[in-house]
């Protein structure tokens, strides 16, 4: 059973469109934005975009428990994974066998990524990000091959974990491939934003935390009550975070846009996850288990969706941070004429 990524998908488009970070890390911008230049950012968005319900296949292999459906690796049944009869994808085996299909995809248009920003971007650390990316989604593969092979709850967790920084850096690469970055921001840099990008780093690293204590709770159901003592610390600095937006950069759509979402999906991911917990903990409740899977599973792909947010309006107000504009370089014959 496959729910409807729509929303979740609109979300995600939107954050690639957000995409003005700082330009001042790049060692040398992109000029005019070139037909060629467009391609790393086209083949980045189409990344994110695959990552996206990869990471949703992933949630309903685990809520299922379907993640030893497939008992081999990397063969299917002993077929090639590409070959494997598709009347024969039934009940668990759909999960599995459609989850290691579509990371195939992923894991393909990074590598495209990759090439496409080795022989068409100028900026040295924005090549080797794209090699970063392959080697990150090479792990993945490999972390989840294991999984199966050697039955170790630990390797799900490293899994469930490094799916969802792949994500972020997925969105990280559609922002910095992006027309904006390769210009210089559109607007006068904000006086506080030192303090606006700090707290939003905060927040990130918090979401994150909380992402490494669902997939222990989910893995192996222990930690619970670590995952609710992050999950107040995440909602207190998301308030903060929106609070700072609306009450002095409101004139920043941008930055607006960015907090209101984030402030959304924190409300969003606060009845899923009360749900969760009553489904999952609570015997008294008795909720049909497609109902559960539902619910756990959209539990983690809205945490994914508020990472990826609150990373994209990290790195947009670095980008609009006074600290990050160049200084001026003293003119030496006006100095000498002046003298």
């Amino acid at each position: 059973m496959f729910y409807d990524l729509s929303l979740g998908s609109r979300i995600v488009l939107s954050l690639f469109d957000m995409s003005d970070v700082n330009s001042q890390i790049s060692n040398t911008p992109l000029a005019p934005f070139a037909k060629g230049g467009l391609w790393p950012h086209r083949l980045a968005v189409v990344l994110g975009c695959a990552t996206f319900p990869l990471l949703f296949i992933g949630g309903l292999v685990t809520s299922k428990g379907a993640g030893l459906a497939v008992p081999d690796w990397p063969t299917t049944f002993g077929y090639n994974m590409f070959l494997y009869p598709w009347p024969e994808m039934v009940g668990n085996i759909l999960y599995e066998h459609s989850h290691r299909l579509v990371a195939s995809c992923v894991g393909l248009l990074t590598i495209a990524l990759a090439v496409a920003l080795w022989f068409g971007e100028r900026r040295t650390w924005l090549r080797w990000l794209g090699v970063t990316a392959v080697l990150v989604v090479t792990a993945q593969g490999i972390l989840g091959g294991l999984r199966v092979v050697l039955l170790q709850n630990t390797l799900a967790i490293l899994h469930a974990c490094l799916a969802q920084a792949f994500f972020a850096l997925t969105v990280g690469l559609a922002l910095f491939t992006s027309r904006e970055w390769a210009g210089e921001p559109p607007q006068a840099p904000i006086t506080d934003s030192g303090r606006l990008w700090r707290l939003g780093a905060i927040t990130t690293g918090l979401i994150y935390l909380q992402v490494i204590f669902g997939a222990v709770l989910r893995h192996t159901g222990e930690r619970l009550d670590a995952h609710l003592f992050v999950a107040g610390l995440v909602a207190l600095h998301v308030t903060l975070l929106v609070w700072r937006v609306t009450k002095y950069h409101a004139a920043r759509l941008k930055l607006v846009r960015l907090a209101g979402s984030l402030g959304i999906l924190l409300l969003v991911q606060l009845l899923l996850g009360g749900g969760s917990y009553f489904a999952k903990f609570i015997t008294l409740l008795r909720l049909p288990m497609d109902m559960v899977v539902f619910l756990t599973t959209t539990h983690l792909i809205v945490g994914a969706l508020m990472l990826v947010t609150s990373l994209a309006l990290t790195l947009h107000s670095y980008r609009l941070s006074e600290r990050t504009k160049p200084a001026l370089r003293p003119n030496p014959l006006k100095e000498e004429f002046s003298t």
